[in-house]
């Protein structure tokens, strides 16, 4: 089985690590700000075995372009697949409400 390399863009990153921070310092819950993070990242790298296991992004930002979509909670990883370089890249990581 073939294995692509992921990578984040540097606003993919900082998308993630404001979640993290929100929930966090906002909600003062560190604990659920840590556990998202986690099953973020791992759906994210489940993308290294799998990258196209996100639907293609019909609606909203990102639509009819090519891009793929995976869900964790009420947060959307938009990301697109590079077969021919066996890439997958994390363009950004939204909250539902915001990717309309």
């Amino acid at each position: 089985m073939d294995k692509y390399t992921i990578k984040l863009l540097s606003k993919a990153i900082r998308d993630i690590d404001e979640i993290y921070a929100y929930i966090a310092a906002q909600l003062n819950n560190q604990g659920a700000a840590s556990d998202l993070a986690d099953q973020i990242e791992g759906a994210i790298f489940s993308l290294e075995t799998m990258p196209f296991r996100g639907a293609k992004r019909r609606i909203g930002a990102y639509a009819k372009k090519g891009f793929r979509q995976l869900f964790v909670k009420d947060f959307i990883i938009i990301y697109r697949v590079d077969h021919i370089k066996k890439h997958v890249i994390i363009v950004t990581v939204r909250h539902m409400k915001s990717m309309i």
